[in-house]
């Protein structure tokens, strides 16, 4: 991968206050703007700025879920990637631990390090040019989505699946798995990607691929992090439509919206399938919206209402229907962070539950969690729960139930960030719907917020979890990335 940014004037790094980073205090593990008696470790010569001011720290202490606050010793902007493989072998050397951090949406810490090194990957957001006979597109770890699909839509190429908001970056959401509406037909965001761009936890740049060092290509895709940063990833394209139609469905009985569902997601009929709960005015959780998105020209003919909701039981006098060109369908939710970020909302803490059930069982479980929720668990957020089809889910560490129609049940969780005791009883919630969840051979989906364990985490990866810890010795053997995920 080319190195971006391009290389500038080699600095030995910046810090607080406009004050240089002249060194490393190894007795108080510390970096060091000023000399000392006591001799200093010399940084690695460096392309881009070192930062361990004030507000600097503050903003990598804190992210989307405003719950969990590690504060890092220093935070590096890179300049290229070969500050990042120079500050990973720094660290490395000196016991620090690091993470890298992208648009900085997780919700409990998971990109967070006391103590040690941010690495912020937004500068690492090139894209590269899309190469249209081969259906691919090579980008930075840092670009966003958002970014990416402008510049493929140019050439009428898209990626396959988007997540629904779309301001996340690439390294992050393949760091997890990346879901979307349409994961039923193309699988998850880590099954649409053919080459990665990685530094591992020595510090040594690596080109891996399902062909070439595959144990390292299988580990770090959905592998939270564990054994190497994502700098770049090649992306496989799909033909992109000019126009959708939107529809949304109402349903008031909860298997009857499931089995449309699943029947949607295996006859393929829909190019996006999703849905909502929504609370009733009692604040019961017993209405549910079914999502479903056709693709118009040139990627399938003019969508046929008559054809399309054949044999459906939703309620036919609510159904909403809207044509949209593709993008601003991708990005239809960006009014609404609009909105909750004007309201002060975007900055409320978020202990998110994200689940994934068994189909088979999907209507019990689904329906005694939804039972046990109020609208007070739920604030302004959302309930969504749709189906997936494993069959199209390739990644090994993207764990699912053992089902050939599994669902996501994501609850997101929106409430003030002063009122600790309600987060800490959301986050007890979650852990006790994991628990019932797991009990019923489903999973979890690690975007959100359920307290786990290193013992959590063995069971949840389950006959994956040796491939993953052999990586993570290999690749990272002095144990220094990402330890907010609490995984070892």
């Amino acid at each position: 991968m080319p190195r971006t940014p391009s290389r500038r004037t080699a600095l030995h790094g910046l810090a607080a206050a406009g004050a240089a980073v002249i060194g490393f205090d190894p007795f108080t593990r510390s970096w060091a703007a000023t000399a000392s008696d006591r001799p200093l470790t010399g940084l690695p010569p460096l392309d881009g700025t070192l930062h361990t001011d004030a507000a600097a720290l503050d903003a990598a202490a804190d992210d989307f879920g405003h719950i969990v606050h590690r504060r890092p010793a220093a935070v590096l902007r890179p300049g290229s990637v070969n500050d990042i493989a120079a500050m990973i072998r720094f660290c490395a050397a000196h016991g620090l631990r690091v993470a890298p951090r992208g648009q900085g949406h997780a919700t409990q810490g998971q990109a967070q390090v006391d103590g040690g090194l941010i690495i912020e990957t937004a500068p690492l957001a090139a894209i590269g040019p899309v190469d249209s006979r081969n259906a691919t597109v090579t980008v930075g770890a840092g670009a966003k989505w958002s970014d990416v699909a402008k510049a493929t839509l140019a050439h009428g190429l898209t990626p396959p699946t988007l997540t629904d908001y779309l301001e996340l970056s690439v390294g992050g959401t393949l760091s997890v798995g990346g879901l979307g509406g349409q994961t039923h037909r193309h699988g998850a965001q880590v099954d649409n990607v053919t080459e990665l761009h990685v530094v591992t936890g020595a510090g040594e740049f690596v080109r891996c691929s399902p062909t070439r060092h595959r144990d390292l290509f299988r580990a770090v895709l959905a592998g939270l992090g564990q054994c190497a940063v994502i700098v770049g990833a090649t992306l496989r394209l799909v033909p992109a439509p000019e126009t959708v139609r939107h529809y949304l469905l109402p349903y008031d009985d909860l298997r009857t919206f499931l089995d449309d569902q699943r029947r949607l997601v295996r006859e393929g009929r829909f190019a996006y399938v999703e849905g909502q709960v929504t609370a009733d005015t009692d604040g019961a959780f017993r209405g549910y919206l079914l999502e479903a998105v056709a693709y118009g020209p040139p990627v399938g003919p003019t969508p046929d209402d008559s054809t399309l909701l054949r044999g459906l039981r939703h309620d036919p006098s609510g159904v909403q229907t809207s044509d949209l060109a593709y993008y601003d369908f991708l990005d239809r939710l960006a009014p609404g962070v609009a909105a909750l970020k004007e309201a002060g909302l975007w900055a409320y803490a978020h202990p998110w539950l994200n689940l994934l059930l068994p189909g088979c069982s999907a209507v019990s479980v689904a329906g005694s969690l939804l039972d046990d929720l109020t609208s007070a668990d739920v604030g302004p957020g959302v309930v969504l729960l749709y189906p997936l089809l494993r069959e199209r889910l390739h990644t090994p560490l993207l764990r699912t139930p053992d089902d050939p129609v599994p669902y996501l049940l994501a609850v997101l969780r929106t409430t003030p960030p002063d009122d600790t005791a309600t987060i800490d009883r959301l986050l007890a919630a979650n852990r006790t719907a994991y628990d019932t969840v797991h009990a019923a051979g489903g999973t979890h989906y690690p975007v959100g917020s359920v307290p786990f364990g290193p013992s959590d985490w063995r069971d949840h990866f389950g006959s994956s979890w040796r491939q993953l810890a052999t990586a993570r010795h290999t690749y990272d053997p002095h144990g220094i990335l990402v330890p907010g995920q609490g995984i070892f």
